[in-house]
């Protein structure tokens, strides 16, 4: 396998049979809701050339870490290719290193081993406790499917 740019284009091809990816946003990868590329994508391919999966990394979603310096990887949806995963989160952190960022994070769920991030060096920082979701009377959110769930947060290094 050998990673590839996914440009946006490319991510609009194929990812996976419960993953469709359309210019750089995954749809229901793992019951979760849509996601834009807010940086860049990177994708892993076969031997033939065939796109086995994509990573997408962009801004923090949690505020107080989006201070211009920190990335996430906010989805990876590689098609079951052994090793694909690992080689997805290994190429992210070298791309965000490459492009002068100073720290990479992630999220797991309850219930992932986080197998995928331990191989590429990734380790876990904090565990977060489930929170009933970001729906506030002062500032109305829609339901993003991840509530109610506990987290792991996880760091590139």
């Amino acid at each position: 396998m050998s990673i590839v740019c996914a440009l946006k284009t490319d991510t609009g091809v194929w990812i996976g049979s419960d993953t469709l990816a359309v210019n750089c946003q995954v749809k229901e990868h793992f019951g979760r809701k849509w996601v834009r590329c807010g940086k860049f994508c990177v994708g892993v391919a076969n031997k033939a050339g065939v796109l086995v999966g994509v990573s997408i990394v962009g801004r923090p979603v949690a505020r107080h870490f989006d201070n211009g310096q920190p990335l996430e990887v906010t989805r990876t949806a590689p098609d079951g290719t052994p090793n694909a995963n690992s080689m997805l989160y290994g190429a992210a952190a070298r791309a965000t290193w490459a492009l002068g960022y100073t720290r990479l994070i992630t999220y797991t769920q309850a219930g992932e081993t986080g197998a995928s991030l331990r191989a590429a060096g990734w380790r876990v920082i904090a565990e977060r406790p489930a929170h009933p979701g970001w729906d506030r009377p002062s500032r109305p959110r829609e339901q993003r499917g991840t509530e109610g769930i506990p987290r792991t947060l996880w760091e590139a290094s």
